[in-house]
């Protein structure tokens, strides 16, 4: 095991690290804090590709609310180099394993590791309907958690793009008394009666037909067209983008994976790790539920885990010899 003992570390990408972790969000950047601190060699390979990167700020992350997603991985960056651990701006593109794991980068160079820890987290892909990327992130939303008490009260509209945007009407319901869902790609018949009981009860007004677009002016969203021309006048949109997991390494690694409503995540335990020895995941690369909070938690989880692991292997080895 090599220890970091300096707080600089050079950009020489040779030798074998401890552990090297894929992906430099917040599962990422948490797992690399315990690994420095733990005196590992550690490589954070970044992408810099962030979920939440539309978002001006984040909330419901105690001491850190309202922090933009950008200021939160700058300061977490700033962290880990005070550890010693090095990170390459670059994207993992294959990974092999004979003695060690390899990585190869997009940038040409293999890095080799005898642990890995995988964030490389989720794409979303949105609906494409005019208006919601532009508006993503602002007044076109996806989670009442992480931004509901910001437009509370206003007008919202739901997108629905599967029978489970009846989910998500209800949900956010909580945050508004004036709630459409539009059902857009979704037909009245897929509805179930328990599903237009709870919404009568939640007093959300269900619109059929397809949406056209979204209405914006003076830079801000003021409704919702459908496609037979009527429009309605909603100040905010909640969309269920398809969660699309970032599992190319995993598969490439042999990784069994589970499927769910949402795509297919690895199997792991209670602390990341999968099918395959030696690699553990945190993050949306786990699962789509995983805010900010929970994708730190797992780097920690997932990183104390490898820690362990590594230290035991090492003794178990001189106890071999």
């Amino acid at each position: 095991m090599t220890r970091n003992k300096d707080v600089t570390q050079s950009k020489d990408l040779t030798g074998t690290y401890d552990v090297v972790v894929v992906g430099g969000g917040a599962a990422g950047l948490s797992a690399a804090l315990v690994l420095g601190r733990s005196r590992l060699r550690t490589l954070v390979v970044d992408a810099g590709e962030p979920r939440n990167a539309p978002s001006a700020h984040m909330q419901g992350y105690l001491t850190r609310d309202g922090m933009s997603p950008a200021e939160f991985l700058a300061l977490g960056r700033q962290e880990i180099a005070r550890y010693g651990v090095e990170l390459v701006r670059d994207r993992a593109v294959d990974v092999s394993r004979d003695e060690d794991f390899a990585v190869r980068l997009v940038g040409g160079e293999t890095v080799r590791a005898r642990r890995l820890i995988v964030t490389t987290g989720l794409r979303d892909e949105l609906p494409t309907v005019p208006g919601v990327a532009e508006r993503y992130g602002r007044d076109v939303l996806h989670c009442p958690f992480c931004h509901g008490w910001e437009v509370r009260d206003e007008r919202f509209g739901v997108l629905a793009t599967s029978p489970l945007s009846v989910h998500q009407a209800l949900m956010v319901s909580g945050w508004s008394d004036d709630v459409t869902l539009f059902l857009h790609t979704v037909a009245e018949r897929e509805l179930s009666d328990d599903d237009l009981r709870r919404l009568a009860a939640a007093g959300v007004k269900v619109v059929p037909g397809e949406v056209a677009a979204l209405r914006i002016e003076d830079d801000r969203l003021t409704g919702v067209r459908l496609a037979d021309g009527t429009a309605h006048d909603r100040t905010v949109v909640f969309v269920a983008p398809k969660a699309v997991p970032q599992t190319g390494l995993m598969e490439r690694l042999g990784a069994q994976l589970q499927e769910t409503p949402f795509g297919a995540y690895p199997v792991v335990d209670p602390t990341g790790r999968t099918s395959v020895p030696g690699v553990w995941t945190a993050g949306n690369a786990m699962g789509l539920a995983e805010q900010v909070v929970h994708a730190a938690s797992g780097g920690y989880r997932a990183a104390s885990a490898v820690v362990g692991d590594l230290i035991m292997s090492d003794l178990d080895a001189a106890v071999a010899e």
